[in-house]
């Protein structure tokens, strides 16, 4: 399967905005529904496509291959996804700050003969805890899991003021290399990094934790937090957003904490990719609905973090 293959129904002078979405097992997400219902609503004649590195028999090194034919293509832009977030950004023209301080990139936009680098799963986290926890207290915050989706995560908390974020990783190295990273950042003593064995004393100490791993999908159950670290006062949010109940959610609500389901941060994560495309603002609200309804009425699907 190309490229062409996967557009050509789609060539046609009045079909307004071609996207897609880049990267490996990708047939599941539900960005392309999410992104078609907004536009649909806004009277937008836009597709998106998926571009699945698996049906194409690419490997994810091939990102400037596709971005170059994506571009050729006529497609605005293309959200970017696992495991192209990083070896995308060598093949862009310029990077948002944001991205470019995160090192991972979400979306990508063509702007005449430059492909622009952004992030906005940062700004979908950072929107979806205001939007969501407008009150969570903010001093020390545990943030569980390194990888791309911690990173977008800490980075939002430090910038809407937390005080310090003890980052921790089943691979202590990753959690400090990370924790180093916003430090230089944000400013010394901002970030902490630990191996996962100081779960319980750094929860004990922390006004609210965040959960940025795979564990909580149905493929990887568990509980990331054990329940007796759990308090009434802490509040807990998720990366995790299928399904949106996970049970870490559900052990933290019945100790009496204050919650944030993952799919708030996929919401707005897509309403701002939706906004770099179009130029129009998307209603995060509806687009919320919209999202609540695609992931209910799946049957048996397993769950997601942000695609």
């Amino acid at each position: 399967m190309s490229i062409d293959a996967a557009i050509a129904d789609l060539r046609r002078p009045d079909d307004g905005l071609l996207v897609g979405l880049v990267g490996s097992g990708i047939g599941p997400s539900l960005s392309p529904a999410l992104h078609m219902r907004e536009a649909r609503e806004l009277g937008l004649p836009y597709h998106y496509v998926r571009l699945d590195l698996d049906a194409l028999r690419l490997p994810p090194e091939a990102i400037g291959d596709l971005l170059r034919q994506a571009r050729a293509a006529g497609f605005r832009g293309l959200n970017v996804t696992h495991p192209c977030k990083q070896l995308v950004i060598p093949h862009l023209d310029a990077l948002d700050p944001a991205a470019e301080a995160i090192g991972a990139v979400n979306t990508v936009v063509f702007d005449g003969d430059r492909a622009i680098g952004h992030n906005t799963d940062w700004t979908g986290f950072r929107d979806g805890l205001l939007d969501g926890l407008p009150d969570a207290r903010l001093g020390r915050v545990v943030l569980i899991g390194a990888g791309g989706a911690g990173a977008a995560a800490s980075h939002a908390l430090l910038s809407i003021g937390a005080g310090t974020v003890d980052v921790l990783d089943v691979d202590a190295s990753r959690a400090v290399g990370l924790a180093a990273a916003l430090a230089d950042r944000f400013g010394v003593g901002r970030a902490t990094g630990h191996g996962i064995s100081e779960l319980a004393d750094r929860v004990q100490a922390a006004d609210g934790v965040v959960h940025a791993t795979p564990m909580g999908m149905s493929e990887h159950p568990g509980l990331p937090v054990p329940p007796t670290s759990l308090r009434s006062g802490l509040w807990v949010a998720e990366i995790v957003y299928r399904p949106l109940d996970t049970e870490l959610l559900r052990a933290a609500r019945a100790v009496g904490c204050a919650t944030l389901d993952g799919g708030r941060m996929a919401v707005h994560q897509a309403a701002e990719a939706f906004r770099l495309f179009t130029g129009l603002d998307a209603d995060a609200g509806r687009m919320r609905r919209h999202l609540t309804e695609l992931v209910r009425g799946e049957s048996g699907a397993g769950g997601h973090r942000v695609a």
